[in-house]
């Protein structure tokens, strides 16, 4: 009998459960070998900052065996506002499906557009999701996931295609925002220079890598176009989403009651982000009331949007669980107290580099940072005090080690396992975190290079706050 041609490395990588369960292991096994160290830590505008210089060594009990498995319950318990916010996300599109208003939408707007050319639309909708990330966030964004999806399958994509679109829109927009609030608006007031100063700079970055990501998409696209069988899905995803002609697609006044309701949604849920500083549980209490109230205005009966809801909620099971195992991992460092150890070891050898050298291995230190600090305002308090101060020791502007910091946290959010936002938006969006790294993984490469180019002519220029 013929053996069977062997898989594609990528079709041969395990669970990402079991990836993240390997990481759990390493990350305890490292504070076996990593001393224990902590940095003196004083209170700015609320946050919680590290003092430069004060990094020493503490006398710490590395966790036991059993706390690798005692860390995957404490990671739920630390993750649930997100968990949760995956389960209501499921449950709120699963009824805006079953409305039929999602359909009609995307299918009138590919018959308006047309799908035998996808390019444009592909294009035209990134730097939508990507000025959506610039001007709003990460996380607030993860009710639009599925209409991406819904849209990138229409036009003869698979769930890949939507969720480049929208996680890569919204994630490479927030990275490389020149007006974010999280990580350039924090590190500004570190480094004392003028909020969001700098900011043409970071413009040309933030179009360059949108549209390195557009193309990426696009290429991946005309390969399915070309052959199905060239998706890194490994199930068996429908050429089109769409279950009539486009012709007979129209909006109706339900359709626009559902989606007026899920619009008003999202506008009172940004009000609360920038007015009142609502966060993953008021943003998931919002998805709940959008879910019952568009479920009434079309006309649903109470038992028929509770079957939906839930339907939705079990349906991103897997990926909302992933969350809260993720999450473990930083239990362990914060148990091992190796966190602060990590960062100390990897930024002091870069005072021994010339300065562009330095430039481009910072960003590769907060990359690896990003794993241990996911949060980009948290990076930023507990690096950027010590980062500044080595920028000025080695001649590189302040302004240059923020770009870098930038760079090395923003574009590897949406690849590390430790991102709670990246693994809700995969689960919302139905695709398999490898996958995803196996389809992401190039892209950032090409937009690590973009940015080191950028970070060049930063360090070539001498630029500085304007």
């Amino acid at each position: 009998m013929p053996s069977s041609p062997p898989l594609p490395w990528y079709q041969r990588i395990p669970h990402p459960a079991v990836l993240i369960f390997s990481l759990l292991i390493i990350v305890w096994t490292l504070t076996l070998i990593v001393p224990a160290g902590v940095y003196d830590r004083h209170d700015v505008n609320g946050r919680s900052a590290v003092i430069p210089g004060t990094f020493h060594f503490v006398a710490s009990d590395a966790p036991s065996f059993l706390a690798i498995f005692h860390a995957v319950p404490l990671g739920m318990v630390q993750a649930s506002s997100i968990i949760f916010a995956v389960f209501i996300g499921g449950g709120l599109f699963r009824v805006m499906e079953a409305t039929g208003a999602l359909e009609n939408m995307v299918g009138t707007l590919v018959k308006r557009l047309g799908h035998e050319r996808p390019t444009p639309l592909i294009w035209i909708m990134t730097f939508m999701f990507g000025a959506l990330g610039i001007a709003v966030g990460y996380e607030n964004n993860i009710a639009l996931v599925p209409i991406a999806v819904l849209l990138g399958r229409a036009i003869g994509g698979d769930r890949l295609v939507g969720a480049s679109i929208a996680l890569g829109g919204v994630g490479i927009g927030f990275a490389t925002s020149p007006i974010n609030v999280y990580t350039v608006g924090v590190a500004d007031q570190i480094a004392d220079l003028p909020l969001f100063s700098g900011a043409v700079l970071r413009s040309i970055l933030c179009l360059g890598a949108l549209a390195l990501l557009a193309h990426h998409t696009s290429r991946y696209m005309k390969r399915l176009k070309a052959d199905r069988r060239n998706s890194l899905l490994s199930d068996s995803d429908e050429a089109s989403s769409l279950t009539k002609p486009l012709a007979d697609y129209h909006l109706s006044g339900r359709d626009y009651r559902v989606l007026g309701t899920f619009m008003i949604g999202l506008a009172v849920m940004l009000y609360g982000v920038f007015a009142y500083s609502w966060y993953i549980n008021e943003i998931a209490a919002t998805f709940l009331g959008i879910a019952v109230i568009a479920g009434l205005m079309a006309r649903m009966k109470p038992g028929e949007i509770n079957t939906y809801f839930f339907e939705g909620a079990a349906s991103v099971t897997t990926g909302a669980l992933l969350v809260g195992l993720a999450r473990g991992i930083q239990v362990l460092l914060d148990q091992g107290q190796i966190g602060d150890t990590i960062v100390d070891m990897l930024a002091a050898p870069l005072s021994q580099l010339p300065v562009l050298v330095s430039t481009l291995a910072m960003t590769l230190v907060h990359a690896v940072i990003n794993i241990i600090i996911p949060s980009g305002s948290g990076q930023a308090m507990a690096t950027m005090p010590i980062m500044i101060p080595l920028a000025d020791l080695i001649g590189m502007t302040r302004q240059t080690a923020i770009l870098a910091f930038q760079v090395g946290d923003g574009l590897t959010n949406m690849i590390v396992p430790t991102s709670g936002g990246t693994l809700a938006m995969l689960a919302i969006a139905n695709v398999p975190y490898d996958r995803w790294v196996r389809f992401f993984m190039p892209l950032l490469v090409k937009t690590f290079l973009l940015s080191w180019v950028m970070l060049s002519v930063a360090v070539a220029i001498g630029w500085g706050p304007a």
